[in-house]
């Protein structure tokens, strides 16, 4: 078994260097001493001792993950990306809760995961209050929160990773006014978390800017908090039935993430209309299922490994020094322009 020196001598550096990659210290290491030290791990396939290292530090190396529901392929990418990271880079293991956007059961997870020696925990929750969240960093938890913005003029403990939500919705809404779109719909379950609400403050500013407010409508169909994220296909298949029907029938239309604009392309295609031909639909995560689908449906990509890596870099530099200053990145999507967007053509 391969042990910590092994691994210096591999690299050609300290045994001290390679602690501080272990332990997410390496902010201001060469990128060129960073990739040594990685790859010497790699090719050695060394793992600290998690006996020696949980004496020593006190915590137990494992990440709470927690996440709305594993329901919703987006949430398993993102795992993916966390635990391959923790797991090569620093020998940490990842511990998955499903939360449901519950406030109750984010603040129990909180509650096990400390009584259990972790003390780094990443929560992908987004709710518009986050007091319970900061109170479980106040315990001693290092706290990594996706998928939200800071809280405006509140000091916090803890960092914020997310992607530009309103910037999401503003592309896609902006990519159907590009090709001719004027009457629009925005398409999300009741229950606003703070990055819907950045979605769809996003959609009705593309649509403003175009001239077309009067023609843009955000359309919120029933909870899907409480069944979780598996219902959110059925919800788009169920608001698109209702769309069809409607007089003023939108020919764009924007899901709130991938699994909606799924069955939003479903439901269309039940009341027989065609995507493209008929009505447009764009979704936002870019999930590996979008150029699965008939037509491939265009998407907003969140660029997933790069934001999985910040907040795991994240959860170790803190743990590692926990007088770190908490930070907030906010990262930019990018469109993934594929078939089931096309020119609208006027009605004759």
């Amino acid at each position: 078994m391969s042990k910590i020196r092994d691994v210096a001598s591999r690299a050609g550096v300290s045994t001290s260097t390679v602690s501080n990659v272990l332990n997410g210290r390496s902010d201001r290491m060469a990128k060129e001493t960073l990739a040594r030290v990685e790859a010497a791990i790699a090719e050695l396939k060394y793992r600290p001792n998690s006996t020696a290292r949980q004496l020593k530090t006190g915590y137990t190396p494992l990440i709470g993950l927690l996440v709305p529901s594993m329901a919703n392929p987006m949430y398993g990418f993102i795992a993916r990306e966390i635990e391959t990271l923790a797991q090569e880079r620093y020998g940490f293991r990842i511990m998955i809760g499903n939360t449901y956007r519950d406030r109750d059961k984010e603040t129990r997870f909180f509650d096990d995961l400390l009584a259990h020696g972790v003390r780094g925990v990443i929560i992908i929750s987004s709710l518009v209050d986050e007091q319970h969240v900061e109170a479980a960093a106040a315990r001693g938890l290092v706290v990594v929160s996706y998928d939200r913005r800071a809280t405006p003029g509140v000091k916090s403990i803890i960092d914020h990773v997310t992607v530009d939500s309103f910037e999401s919705a503003r592309l896609a809404t902006q990519h159907l006014i590009a090709h001719g779109h004027t009457r629009l719909a925005f398409v999300t379950p009741v229950g606003r978390t703070m990055s819907r609400n950045e979605k769809i403050s996003g959609f009705l500013a593309a649509a403003k800017n175009a001239g077309l407010e009067g023609s843009a409508q955000v359309i919120e169909g029933i909870p899907v908090d409480e069944y979780g994220d598996s219902m959110m296909s059925e919800l788009g298949r169920m608001q698109a039935s209702l769309l069809a029907k409607s007089p003023l029938r939108p020919t764009g239309v924007v899901g709130v993430n991938d699994l909606m604009a799924f069955g939003l392309m479903a439901g269309f295609r039940d009341a027989g209309l065609s995507v493209p031909e008929d009505v447009s639909v764009i979704g936002i995560d870019n999930v590996f299922l979008s150029t699965l689908m008939h037509p491939a449906m265009t998407s907003v990509r969140l660029p997933v490994p790069e934001m999985a890596q910040v907040m795991v870099e994240r959860v170790m530099a803190r743990l590692a020094d926990p007088a770190l200053p908490t930070a907030e990145f906010i990262f930019q999507p990018s469109l993934m322009e594929r078939d089931s967007v096309t020119t609208c053509k006027p009605k004759k």
